[in-house]
């Protein structure tokens, strides 16, 4: 079953149990999905490596949101931001720890013969696509500029 086909489920589920911040937060990602599908230039398969990408960008902009409105004084609508990305997290990939992330940076350095901040590219290419939706991008380039420099 496809992470599409899941949501699906899942939006039946929360309509049958009522909940109302799980509903409203996988008919999002269901919107943000069809209109991935849809796009124009879009492939004809739609992917759960896709879906995946779609669902970080989902969690950081709800994280971002949340963050603002606390700083605005609304902790109602910060609670409502945060409850709808615990949502969408359930559906990502385990992310890996710190120290995982620094193992398979270090294997990644090992195997491409990086020793210096210039090699940081080649290093990142590789590491983003193998951690992609296992840990942020952010949280992988610092490791790299710090096991480089």
């Amino acid at each position: 079953m496809t992470l599409f086909d899941t949501i699906t489920d899942e939006i039946k589920k929360a309509m049958l149990a009522k909940d109302r911040v799980r509903l409203d937060a996988l008919r999002g990602v269901k919107k943000e999905f069809i209109e991935a599908k849809t796009a124009k230039g879009a492939s004809e398969e739609f992917t759960d490596d896709r879906a995946i990408a779609i669902l970080h960008k989902m969690v950081k902009q709800r994280k971002e949101s949340a963050e603002i409105y606390k700083e605005q004084g609304r902790a109602d609508l910060a609670e409502t931001e945060i409850e709808q990305m615990q949502v969408i997290q359930e559906f990502l990939p385990k992310q890996l720890t710190q120290q995982e992330i620094e193992v398979e940076v270090m294997r990644i350095i090992t195997d491409t013969g990086a020793s210096t901040m210039k090699d940081m590219g080649k290093v990142m290419a590789i590491a983003t696509k193998e951690l992609g939706g296992k840990a942020d991008g952010s949280t992988i380039s610092a490791i790299v500029r710090q096991k480089l420099s």
